[in-house]
């Protein structure tokens, strides 16, 4: 069984940075990838960014290129999300996923595992 804890969310104002972290527990860890979705209020769940989990390829969504960047350290079986210059419509829940097969990267119903959400607020 795997389970995943988001970490790091919270309020800031439009320019600053924040670090989510997501830990993964589970006897036998080795996903095919991880990766970042968010979601606001009425909105459809989108893609962030992902990266594989053996070659650290990382996937971007257009909104957040250049800002954001996805890491991960596979010894301590977690993955990172750097966000800097934060927008006001960056303000959702965002959520950590992983999956196991090797399609499907920048979509949501292709994950195996999701976090409990970690709420980020940013204010103007």
């Amino acid at each position: 069984q795997v389970q995943l804890v988001e970490s790091g969310g919270g309020l800031v104002q439009a320019g600053d940075s924040l670090r989510l972290s997501c830990a993964a527990s589970g006897r036998t860890f080795s996903p095919y990838a991880m990766g970042w979705f968010r979601q606001a209020p009425g909105k459809e769940r989108e893609f962030v960014a992902t990266i594989t989990w053996s070659g650290g390829n990382t996937y971007y969504a257009d909104s957040v290129k250049g800002r954001f960047t996805i890491s991960r350290d596979r010894a301590k079986n977690t993955v990172y999300l750097q966000m800097n210059s934060l927008k006001p419509e960056d303000t959702a829940v965002y959520y950590c996923a992983a999956k196991s097969a090797d399609y499907g990267l920048t979509m949501s119903a292709s994950y195996n595992y999701w976090g409990q959400g970690t709420q980020v607020t940013v204010s103007s």
